[in-house]
């Protein structure tokens, strides 16, 4: 009786698939952070940032949402049709 056989990806394609990860994982970190602080400074503004209304917290959601999407879009446009990442291979 024969075992079956286990095709594992070779270390090469694992260590380039978690350095795509990793790329894409810092991008839309990076991204998200810039995206919501800039919608808070435009809702809040910069001397009321820590004293927002729940109204404008909502808005800088909004605002945060929207950048997320215009990224997107973005990527799409300049990176691989697939992918919201602008990282490549991802």
């Amino acid at each position: 009786m024969s075992q079956p056989e286990i095709n594992l990806p070779d270390a090469d394609t694992i260590v380039k698939t978690g350095v795509a990860y990793a790329r894409d994982l810092a991008e839309r970190t990076i991204s998200t952070f810039v995206v919501a602080a800039s919608g808070v400074g435009i809702v809040a503004g910069p001397a009321d940032m820590f004293h927002a209304s729940f109204w404008q917290t909502m808005g800088a959601a909004g605002v945060a949402a929207a950048g997320s999407l215009l990224k997107g879009m973005v990527a799409r446009a300049f990176g691989s049709k697939n992918s919201a990442s602008l990282a490549k291979g991802v």
